[in-house]
């Protein structure tokens, strides 16, 4: 592996980690903000460890976790860096995507942020945002994006989404924002359901123009959209009443969530593969839900 390459994996790594901290200091900020005698909800932070099957170090992370809180019911932002051997079916599975030599050298780095918000408050959308880093012998490549996941749609609130979106989007290309919004209202579709997990967003994933300043700029401006998309929404909508009709929406919302990510969920079933930290990988799933 070449130094220029080994300084861009510490630079991505490093990014990962400082967007989790400007996240956590925002969410942290919400609950100080907001009136109420509940107790203020506040990050648990756990490390997690990765080993490989022979025992020997394999990376881990940090999971940054709050339960309870006066706005958020659970909010995680976890950060990454993992590495080691890929697996037989994790090995097909990137092979069918064209990910080139996997099979003749399986070693790989992985970083990223993942972070699933629950909230309190009906009102309030939940969502969802990753970005990541992925290096193998042969090919490098970003993924990631965010999505809103409401249980009670506001139009003008998926409006301001999705043009915070675009607005960090379109330095890197016109046709960029349209790809991707169209990526993730692909991506996050259950089948099953035959409707899409929430209100969309935007999504990519095995991003390598060949220009890695290029492609983690990009993905710096998708990590750096998610605040000022999200928290304007939740700042408007934490303050309406709900009572048991608006809780019960969301507790069902909720269950359709948790099908998702534990159906189809790619980085879900990625994590639970290379034996990364579950709590870690199933930090997305709701406190409660429900199905009827």
């Amino acid at each position: 592996m070449s130094a220029a390459m080994e300084q861009e994996k510490a630079r991505a790594a490093t990014w990962f980690r400082s967007l989790r901290d400007e996240i956590v200091a925002a969410f942290e900020a919400l609950e100080e903000s907001h009136p109420g005698a509940e107790p203020l909800g506040r990050f648990e932070l756990i490390p997690t460890e990765r080993t490989a099957e022979d025992g020997s170090d394999a990376g881990g992370g940090l999971m940054s976790v709050m339960r309870g809180g006066r706005v958020f019911e659970k909010v995680g932002v976890n950060v990454s860096e993992v590495f080691g051997t890929l697996g037989e079916a994790a090995q097909r599975s990137m092979a069918a995507r064209g990910v080139p030599g996997v099979e003749d050298d399986p070693r790989f780095w992985a970083s990223g942020i993942s972070l699933v918000a629950h909230m309190q408050n009906p009102h309030c959308p939940a969502v969802h945002m990753n970005t990541r880093m992925f290096w193998t012998p042969a090919a490098w490549w970003f993924g990631g994006g965010s999505d809103l996941n409401p249980c009670l749609e506001y139009a003008e609130d998926t409006a301001h989404f999705h043009a915070v979106q675009k607005a960090h989007l379109d330095p890197h290309g016109a046709q960029l924002y349209p790809e991707l919004k169209a990526w993730a209202d692909e991506y996050f579709y259950i089948p099953h359901r035959k409707r899409a997990r929430g209100v969309g967003g935007i999504f990519m994933d095995d991003r390598n123009t060949g220009e890695w300043e290029a492609d983690f700029a990009l993905t710096q401006d998708i990590g750096r959209a998610f605040l000022p998309a999200y928290l304007p929404l939740v700042e408007k909508r934490r303050v309406q009443s709900w009572g048991e009709a608006e809780k019960e929406a969301q507790l069902v919302h909720r269950g359709l969530y948790a099908e998702y990510n534990l159906v189809y969920d790619r980085g879900t079933k990625f994590g639970l593969a290379t034996g990364h930290d579950a709590n870690a990988v199933l930090m997305s799933l709701p406190p409660m839900a429900k199905w009827v």
